[in-house]
């Protein structure tokens, strides 16, 4: 169900773990705006990993070099996209699709019956989701704090995975 690209890159989609966190701080560092608050630390991440049902996803390119990653939390029959990040350089190649449906087998293998992602509104990103299925389902008022002291609003949305 991916959607459509400008350009295509051949990746290989690996679960990832702690020895990735300097690759995924540095895809970060290339895809997340600091003016919109909506990265996260290397100590975040580090601190999720070992929690149960999380998934840490990385799309490495033919030269091995992680161009993108998946970061998700599977509990209770619901699975949550925590992050999605393809670098920079490389948006628009298909990767982010690549790594949402990723997103949503390894959910549905894992028994998820919904799954759930926020994302900033006016986000670009919105409309890869909304292409896969997933609908808005709420907002979160001011809940991005960006380094500029502007805030965002997060949009809420869900897709049922059976």
């Amino acid at each position: 169900m991916s959607s459509a690209s400008q350009r295509y890159i051949p990746i290989r989609i690996n679960d990832g773990c702690s020895d990735d966190l300097d690759d995924v701080m540095e895809v970060m560092r290339h895809s997340f705006d600091p003016a919109y608050g909506e990265g996260w630390s290397r100590s975040q991440c580090a601190g999720i990993l070992p929690l149960s049902g999380v998934v840490l996803a990385v799309a490495r390119d033919q030269h091995d070099m992680v161009r993108g990653f998946s970061l998700q939390r599977t509990i209770a029959g619901e699975s949550e996209l925590l992050l999605l990040a393809v670098h920079h350089d490389v948006q628009r190649s298909g990767i982010g699709s690549q790594l949402l449906d990723h997103f949503v087998a390894t959910s549905r293998a894992r028994g998820a019956a919904r799954l759930h992602l926020e994302v900033r509104d006016g986000n670009p990103a919105t409309a890869m989701y909304q292409a896969y299925g997933f609908s808005p389902a709420g907002r979160r008022t001011n809940y991005y704090r960006g380094h500029d002291g502007g805030v965002y609003d997060a949009i809420t949305m869900a897709l049922d995975a059976d």
